[in-house]
């Protein structure tokens, strides 16, 4: 809330109001980018609010190895994206929320969430090694079987959100001297390398009914006891229940904190009070809470309701043993239960303390469970048998059925499974009747006496009321429009577009196995279209949204709409009218119908007259479907099609995403008649339907009851995970509403007298303001452009703070929406604040920047528990009395006590310190890496502030250097015990760090990498004596660490604690002249942070994008990176500029062209804002095509197209006052040209970004940068939410504008919000990812679907993070053998990414290659085709040809293509694989050799044996060079060129026997080598980096044991305080030879 000051009626305090936000970060939220296996993939796509990468560099780790990695992908402990509350396993369903923060404490103290390599914190101050830094700190350093978590995205700045996301690594032999010994490790160490593979979980399993599937699950909950070990060794599980009914016909949505129990629709609409009648619904239907004393919605998921879930509160940290329950699915069997458990700051890394099994057999008996105790360890086993049973269900008119059920489920349940039936959909109004008796809707089954296996289940119709029909005639029009695609196009309640089906042609699962008929390849067509191939300049945008032969659905009314004698006159609600509908069939007939307590029948009424009275005949039927069946056959008939096909829909097209995704094309689409979005439009006042109970909601007491929910245990936290994000995702969703009302005018303001710039809105209760600087508060920062960035500065400190999740300290509830040109903040409202002054209301923090400050004792003592966490440091600054003042924040930072009694903090723009490279200060000299980039630079506002990854990253750094400071002089006092030894250390400790890196880098590149670890294991426990204040600490070895401390600048002197004052450098606050010493050791802190960027990050992302482990495709996946690193935005001129500079230039060519067009793009972005700013509403589409000519086509004079002249009132208009925010009369931006704009989108870049765009038009900017106009649309597009007409645009016609106002759709909002996450689903993920880096496959995939099945419970079915658990189970399942399984979850992944992120994003592209893969491992060659070429499109139209991941693509392509013999189009793509290969990898590397390989494979299949001999020879000499003489595929290739050499001479022979003897010429047949399948789908495994090798009993357990070691050493640099896991104990083979699985890269295979 910016200090906004209104008078209307009561003063709106400024405190409370929202501050206008906002740095230019457009998917700030988003997602992590889901992962790559292949070829080297993007390894940061989402930018996220944590990268979690860190360890020793590879170099120090391995010296005989180098490791490039090929592929990352993050798992973002924090980007999340939203996903729809849905959960479709039959999950016990609870109120679902934002996660608690691994390692929080009850006392609410973060300690960061545990990542994989990190350990607990060690005491005495010192973070755990590496501790929560986000970016990457030296070289990647992590080695490479660790799985680095590593946001993508969730962006979301980015998301999210974005997205677990794993490494592939390539191995490259360095010293050709040491190849015998090194060759054999290089093949095996990345056994454990799963190449990044995110799936999501077998949720919806396919192909199987509810009435086949058994009901029973047993859980297994471990109690823990001492353990043997004394650490935590049991890992944490859920308790749920059965995954019922997965292949269910149709799946409702989720609604988590109240869904309308009376919705019909309960998938579709969000918005439901918390304190009305709580429910829970997951695939089966709505689950009921009910409501507790204390307001607090009682969940049914919580442990002690459960039966047989004993209630097991944590204790301290470090001796306490968490409950966990894990179930097995639907099985019976020995539950090996390999993971062990950690207390809340302990991570999951690498299987923690060896491999002990502890084992329990399920124990089946008649009752609920029984628990008992496994005398074998110290842990209590308690079995809960959970055992389904079946029933018969008797609907009217239709057969009596057979439905599976739990004791555990509700009535509502059946009731939701019911509505969603083929053949009982069309009801909504009834009751479950067992023996005469209704069934309560909210009583679990087993409570209901006599309710057994077989029962009979009466379904009874019950009496309408006119809540219960409107609900119907909701429910019948979602039946209707149930594929009707025009809600996804509009972005309306939450749906989203999916392809998937319209090139798969239900080719996949079950129906795949029976179209398949072997290896008929004649009957496969497997030609490109033409702009599929290499070298086409086609760039066509039709195909992008192809449309079906069916996409117009059958048409079953032609009109179903209220009728306009509504509501019935007494007389007649005395009759039982309810309400009346008027009906057009699809024969044309026009009828009135009665909705009555009865039912349904038709009237005597027509348009102009009212006769209420029943037609002859009424037909009256209880439910409107069987009345529209009698009286239309078309309906009868259609209806049931239509119905057939909703139910043959994949589950994952029809849930609902959790954050709207909106779509920059859409067809032409006809407007229907509608009389649900009709009322949702007109009649539903403020937003909410009049069927739910009570008022609109009260955010802010829904947000901050549900962070209040206990988070003590596994079940509790599951429930207030899943609360939080339910109210967070329906928050967000109204608060973009109420955005655009706010921007449309709709809303009337609470000060209606000001500017309108300076209005402010209240509506459902959100609090909305305008992203300007009202009243000159901003004067002083950068006026209007500081009011524009500092809300999602406020957004960046609300999600920090959220992050650290400390109890009784609260944020707001807070949503920046760009709409129309025009940034709005939307908040929610603190109780009281509307009724009292602004001063009375503040009582910590300052109003005025500094000038008043104010603190209170709770308010620090809250704050000081998120010290730590974000880096802040306490300090006093001087208030207008000159009194010192204690604050544990930045003075903007206010706190308010609302009259809920709950402590507030908001204005949070300040959260992180500033960013001295874009905030000049006299007399403050920059370091010289700064000064040499011409930095400080004046920036437009004075709100710069570094990211939280980059501060993380920072400390990250600065702790490695304190810990090889303190180790080396450490090491120097042994060798020298009489004299100490020590490095200078210098007073402000810029130099120290410098020279104990470099000494440190000497210890380990002299061989001595052992010695330092004894020395870093010294310095550890030295540390930790100290702070513990250990008397017995030889005071020599307390000034070592005292050195160490002051060297880095910690703000301790026994521990290292560095921490920032956010309010250094801040204008008008002052500090006290005693703590001179300690601001000047905070402004070179700031000073080193800046050059840190400038030093380390920046050269880290470059040297990344050289590696290609990250592998961008877009500007959101660019930005995804460059966020994660901490490196802002605003130095994109400067990554670019670093590229053109990079002697690797033409390897970096995509990151140039990418840098380019963001520069391009966020600079018209900027322009357009402002350009929108003064078009009135009649002329917006004529303004959006204006601009867009302008920005982009060739013709140089477009016109633009003002409103005609009879719609516009020149009398009305002048006399009238606007009330909306455009200026009426405001023409100027007719008069924009293509000339001025591109002057002014130069003018831009130089201004805001410092980068000289060298041209004056689109034409000059595509021929200098090789940029493509498409993707330039699609970047403004995205960037400012315009949607246009999907159709072909001619950009290079100068003789008529490319867009006309009628290619113009809609605009939609770009939205930034707050990600919640389910933390304890990332334990079991990085714990399941620990497993299968040992080589447990077995136990890593349950761990994964046990991350799965607890994501789900969190976010419901849909969103990207189960995409990625998606995409890591398809990947496992296919190592294992198990295609049809990988095939599986792989498409739902496909899915998933398409509804969640984008038809067209990146994500979703690498998601297509790799479930082609899957089906050409099942056969599927036609539609492993058709995949890979709607692949190859989608990165043409997203990028272009020229990319690293093109040749992944085309090798792929080619080698399909190779299989099916079409020899010539296999070469077209091979070549071009091996040209873009060989410009991005060099002419050297391994990947050139595996092209030129593949390539001559295909010569040699054409019998063109002269051409294969000249590409296998250039491979051979790679290889040669590379690897030496006696290397295995050195070997390889010179015996594959001796048989080539046959070849051709036996070739040659036949020839020149022909032409000597003509006919008679004895011919011998030639050897023509057809490919075979099995061949063709090894390479395609080698080239998308799996690869088989077949390993002996001993080589996988010295392969173990060379692990072990290796992630020994890796966990003593990160400081780890595990116990080392037993060496190579538990193998997964049998005797003699396995096959062990290598995830490698392409240079890796090919080694």
């Amino acid at each position: 809330m910016g200090n906004r000051v209104v008078t209307c009626c009561k003063l709106l305090t400024d405190s409370v109001l929202m501050r206008p936000r906002g740095e230019d970060h457009p998917h700030a939220d988003r997602a992590p980018l889901l992962p790559d296996p292949q070829a080297e993939p993007p390894s940061h796509a989402h930018t996220s609010d944590k990268t979690v990468q860190a360890g020793v560099p590879s170099s120090q780790v391995y010296p005989d190895l180098i490791l490039s990695s090929t592929t990352t992908h993050g798992f973002s402990p924090k980007r999340r994206r939203a996903s729809p509350a849905f959960d479709v396993a039959g999950f016990e369903d609870g109120l679902g929320g934002d996660a608690v923060p691994s390692g929080q404490e009850e006392d609410g103290v973060n300690r960061e969430r545990p990542r994989l390599g990190d350990s607990e914190p060690v005491s005495g101050g010192l973070p755990h090694a590496l501790d929560g830094l986000t970016g990457q700190v030296e070289d990647r350093q992590c080695p490479p079987w660790v799985w680095q978590a590593d946001p993508r995205p969730e962006c979301t700045d980015c998301s999210e959100d974005n997205t677990p996301f794993f490494e592939e690594t390539s191995l490259e032999k360095a010293d050709p001297a040491d190849e015998a010994e090194n060759e054999k490790i290089a093949g095996l160490v990345s056994w454990f390398e799963l190449s990044s593979c995110s799936t999501e979980c077998g949720l919806l399993q396919e192909g199987g009914t509810r009435e086949g599937r058994t009901k029973q699950s047993c859980v297994k909950l471990v109690a823990a006891k001492d353990h043997p070990s004394g650490d935590d060794n049991i890992a944490d599980g859920l308790c749920r229940r059965s995954p019922l009914n997965h292949g269910r016909a149709a799946l409702p949505a989720l609604d988590l904190v109240a869904p309308r129990l009376e919705s019909a629709r309960t998938g579709g609409k969000r918005d439901s009070p918390v304190g009305s009648a709580p429910l829970q619904t997951n695939d089966r239907g709505l689950k009921g809470t009910r409501r507790q004393p204390d307001g607090k919605a009682a969940g049914i998921l919580s442990a002690h309701h459960q039966p047989g879930c004993a209630e097991l509160p944590d204790t301290a940290e470090g001796s306490s043993q968490r409950a966990t329950a894990l179930r097995r699915r639907s099985k019976r069997k020995r539950i090996p239960h390999s993971e062990p458990a950690h207390s809340s700051g302990m991570p999951l890394v690498n299987g923690d303390s060896g491999h002990s099994h502890t084992e329990a057999e399920d124990h089946h008996e008649k009752g609920e469970g029984e628990a008992r105790a496994n005398d074998g360890n110290d842990q209590e086993v308690i079995v809960i048998q959970d055992t389904g049973f079946t029933v018969k269900m008797h609907a009217p008119g239709i057969e009596p059925f057979d439905l599976q059920v739990s004791p555990q489920e509700m009535v509502q349940e059946i009731h939701q499974v019911l509505m969603d039936r083929e053949d009982t959909c069309h009801r909504t109004c009834f009751s479950l009747q067992l023996e005469g008796n209704v069934l309560d809707n909210f009583s679990e089954l087993k409570s209901i006496e006599g309710l057994q296996e077989g029962s009979n289940l009466k379904v009874v119709e019950e009496p309408y009321t006119v809540r219960e029909a409107r609900i119907h005639v909701r429910h019948i029009r979602d039946l209707l429009k149930s594929l009707d695609p025009s809600d996804s196009y509009n972005g309306v309640d939450c749906n989203s577009l999916s392809f998937l089906s319209t090139f798969t042609e239900g080719d996949l699962g079950e129906n795949g196995k029976r179209k398949r008929k072997g290896s008929e390849l004649e009957q496969i067509d497997c030609t490109p279209p033409e702009h599929i191939l290499p070298g086409s300049k086609e760039r066509p945008l039709l195909i992008l949204q192809p449309q079906t032969k069916d996409a117009k659905p059958l048409q079953c009314l032609k009109v179903l709409t209220m009728s306009g004698w509504n509501p019935p006159p007494g007389n007649r609600k005395m009759h039982g009218d309810l309400m009346y509908l008027y009906v057009v069939t699809a024969e044309d007939r026009h009828v009135s119908i009665t909705a009555s307590t009865r039912g349904y029948y038709t009237n005597q009424s027509t348009a102009y007259s009212f006769n209420p009275k029943p037609a002859n005949p009424s037909f009256l039927s209880h439910s409107l479907v069987e009345l529209l069946s009698q009286i239309s056959p078309t309906f009868k008939k259609n209806f049931a099609a239509l119905q057939k096909k909703r139910v043959q829909r994949h589950p994952f097209e029809r849930i609902a995403t959790p954050f709207q995704v909106y779509s920059w094309t859409a067809p032409a689409v006809e407007h229907a008649m509608d009389c649900v979005r009709a009322e949702d439009a007109y009649t539903s006042r403020l937003g909410y339907e009049e069927h739910i109970p009570g008022q609109t909601r009260d955010w802010n007491e829904e947000l901050q009851t549900t962070r209040e929910l206990p988070r003590k245990n596994l079940p509790d936290r599951l429930l207030r995970e899943r609360a939080i994000f339910k109210v967070h995702s329906d928050f967000a969703a109204a608060a973009t509403r109420g955005a655009m009302a706010v921007i449309d005018g709709n809303v009337m303001a609470i000060n209606p007298g000001e500017e309108t710039k300076m209005q402010m809105f209240i509506w459902n209760n959100i609090f909305f303001s305008l992203g300007f600087d009202v009243r000159d508060h901003y004067k002083d920062l950068g006026g209007d452009n500081a009011a524009y960035v500092a809300p999602t500065n406020d957004l960046n400190g609300v999600r920090a703070y959220n992050a650290v999740d400390v109890e009784g300290l609260y944020t707001l509830g807070t949503v920046v929406v760009d709409y129309r040109g025009y940034r709005v903040t939307a908040q929610s409202i603190i109780p009281g604040i509307l009724e009292r002054e602004q001063e009375q209301s503040v009582i910590y923090g300052s109003i005025d920047f500094g000038k008043t400050v104010v603190s209170h004792p709770k308010y620090l003592e809250l704050l000081e528990k998120t010290a730590r966490p974000l880096k802040i440091q306490k300090h006093s600054v001087l208030n207008d009395k000159s009194e010192e003042v204690e604050l544990c924040s930045s003075v903007e930072c206010k706190g308010i006590i609302g009259n809920d009694s709950r402590h507030y903090i908001l204005d949070l723009l300040r959260t992180f310190p500033p960013d001295l490279n874009f905030l000049p200060v006299e007399g403050e000299e920059l370091p010289e890496e700064c000064t040499t980039m011409g930095f400080p630079k004046e920036h437009r506002h004075r709100l710069s502030c570094l990211r939280q990854e980059l501060i993380e990253a920072f400390v990250e750094h600065r702790y490695i250097v304190f810990m090889k400071l303190a180790a080396l002089q450490l090491m120097q006092q042994k060798a020298n015990k009489q004299e100490k030894e020590c490095p200078a250390v210098t007073d402000n400790g810029s130099s120290s760090p410098a020279d104990a890196t470099e000494s440190s880098k000497a210890l380990s590149e002299d061989g001595k990498a052992e010695g330092t670890l004894c020395g870093l294991d010294q310095t550890r426990n030295l540390a930790e004596s100290i702070a513990s204040e250990d008397e017995t600490v030889d005071p020599k070895s307390k000034e070592v660490i005292l050195n160490a401390c002051k060297a880095v600048g910690s703000v301790s002197s026994t521990s290292f604690d560095i921490r920032f004052n956010p309010d250094i450098f801040s204008p008008g606050v002052r500090f006290h002249d005693n703590s001179c010493d300690e601001v000047e050791k905070q402004k070179q802190l700031l000073k080193d942070a800046a050059a840190f960027l400038i030093s380390c990050q920046i050269p880290s992302l470059i040297k990344d994008c050289v590696d290609h482990t990250v592998l961008p495709m877009d500007g959101a996946t660019l930005a995804e990176a460059v966020h994660q690193r901490g490196i802002n935005i605003r130095y994109m001129a400067k990554i670019v500029e670093y590229v053109s500079k990079s002697q690797a230039r033409q390897q970096l060519d995509h990151i140039h062209k990418l840098g380019i067009t963001e520069l391009i793009t966020r600079s018209a972005k900027h322009i357009f804002k402002t350009y929108l700013q003064g078009v009135e509403l009649s002329g917006l589409s004529a303004a959006i095509s204006h601009f867009l000519n302008c920005f982009l086509s060739s013709f140089p004079n477009p016109i633009a197209h003002l409103p005609t002249d009879e719609l516009v009132s020149k009398k009305k208009r002048n006399k009238r006052k606007p009330r909306h925010l455009g200026s009426v009369d405001n023409t100027a931006w007719a008069s924009t040209t293509p000339q001025e704009l591109w002057k002014n989108i130069s003018n831009e870049t130089k201004s805001y970004f410092n980068f000289t765009i060298e041209c004056e038009s689109v034409d000059q900017a595509v021929e200098r940068y090789g940029l493509q106009k498409i993707s330039l649309l699609r970047e403004i597009c995205v960037k400012s939410g315009i949607q246009i007409l999907l159709k072909e645009y001619n950009f290079d016609s100068r003789h008529r504008p490319t867009f006309t106002e009628e290619d113009i759709l809609n605009i939609f909002p770009v939205v930034k919000h707050v990600n919640p996450k389910a933390s304890d689903a990332f334990h079991f993920f990085q714990s399941g990812q620990s497993k299968v880096q040992q080589g447990f496959l077995k136990e890593g995939c349950e761990l994964i679907n046990e991350a799965l099945n607890l994501f789900n419970n969190v976010y419901g079915a849909m969103h990207v993070e189960i995409c990625a658990c998606l995409r890591l189970l398809a990947r496992l399942n296919y190592i294992m053998g198990d295609n049809n399984e990988a095939l599986n979850n792989q498409q739902k992944a496909v899915l998933m990414s398409e509804r969640a992120l984008g038809v067209d994003h990146p994500n979703t592209i690498q998601e297509y290659m790799h479930l082609a893969l899957y089906c050409f491992a099942n056969g599927q060659l036609s539609t492993a085709l058709k995949l890979l070429y709607r692949s190859r499109y989608l990165l043409i139209l997203v990028y272009g040809e020229d990319h690293p991941e093109m040749a992944l693509l085309d090798s792929n392509i080619g080698l399909v293509l190779h299989g099916v013999m079409e020899y010539d189009l296999s070469l077209r793509f091979l070549e071009s694989a091996l040209t873009i290969n060989g410009k991005y990898h060099g002419t050297k590397s391994l990947k050139v050799a595996m092209s030129h390989h593949l390539v001559a494979r295909v010569y040699d299949s054409k019998a063109e044996f002269r051409s294969a001999l000249q590409h296998e020879k250039d491979g051979y000499t790679i290889y040669k060079n590379q690897f030496g003489e006696n290397h295995e595929k050195t070997k390889e290739s010179s015996e594959y060129l001796k048989y080539l050499t046959q070849q051709a001479v036996a070739l040659q022979r036949t020839m020149n026997e022909i032409y000597k003897n003509g006919s008679n010429a004895s011919i011998l047949p030639l050897k023509f080598t057809a490919p075979i399948m099995s061949s063709v789908l090894e390479q395609l495994n080698v080239i998308n980096g799996i690869l088989f090798i077949p390993l002996s009993q001993k080589e996988l357990e010295n392969l173990k044991a060379e692990v072990h070691r290796r992630q020994a050493l890796h966990d003593t640099f990160r400081i780890a305080e595990q116990e080392d896991s037993a060496e190579g104990t538990g193998t997964e083979s049998d005797h003699g030879k396995s096959q062990a699985i290598v995830e490698t890269s392409t240079a890796q295979a090919s080694a």
